[in-house]
């Protein structure tokens, strides 16, 4: 090694307690700013000291998921969002699914903001009746609250809400509307089952039979 290489330079101890003395109080300066409250982003508005929950009650939505779904009709054509979901061919009953009622609901548009124009709902029901009808979600969900079944004391203090799903569902002549939301629990749903610390009901906010 050359020998400039390996030469370190000193403070006199004063000195240098001094610089170490600035270096401190600048890390503490530093540290306080980064955590002082008046400082927090918009996401963390919504936060409770009282409860340190990241959510406030009743807890509501600004933007949601949405599918749709068509039962015992024979056609359909549904426009939500500018976005068609249509069937050219009958669609089976609802009790020929063996499989749970909010299960049946996939293909999910993510993340659209409240509310874009009524949904266009045309169908041909079972008996080959031809109906139309609009439903408009802003007005069927104009307090903005989410639909669930969790008490406040048993949600999570440190969930993080998502934005709930919203249905429409055609069921031969009855157009219902449903909303399902994951909502995360201080305690497991199915006993043993660590997978179950959850709900996510599928709730009927609205219903007009054509």
């Amino acid at each position: 090694m050359h020998p400039a290489a390996a030469k370190t330079h000193h403070l006199p101890p004063a000195r240098s307690l001094l610089a170490a003395s600035i270096l401190l109080m600048a890390i503490q300066g530093c540290s306080s700013a980064m955590t002082s409250p008046t400082d927090r982003t918009p996401s963390d508005t919504s936060t409770s000291p009282a409860h340190g929950q990241l959510w406030e009650w009743p807890l509501k939505f600004v933007r949601h998921n949405f599918t749709m779904g068509a039962f015992d009709v024979q056609s359909y054509r549904v426009v939500y969002a500018n976005f068609p979901y249509t069937s050219d061919g009958p669609e089976p009953s609802l009790a020929s699914f063996g499989h749970r009622h909010a299960d049946l609901f996939t293909a999910w548009r993510l993340s659209l903001p409240n509310f874009p124009p009524p949904a266009d709902l045309n169908w041909v029901s079972k008996d080959g009746t031809m109906l139309h009808a609009t439903v408009d979600l802003d007005q069927i969900f104009k307090d903005r609250l989410i639909r669930h079944n969790v008490p406040r004391d048993e949600v999570s203090p440190n969930a993080s809400i998502g934005d709930p799903g919203i249905i429409i569902e055609i069921d031969n002549r009855t157009v219902n509307v449903y909303m399902l939301a994951h909502i995360a629990t201080k305690h497991l749903q199915i006993p043993g089952n660590k997978y179950s610390d959850f709900r996510n009901d599928l709730i009927k906010v609205y219903s007009k039979t054509y």
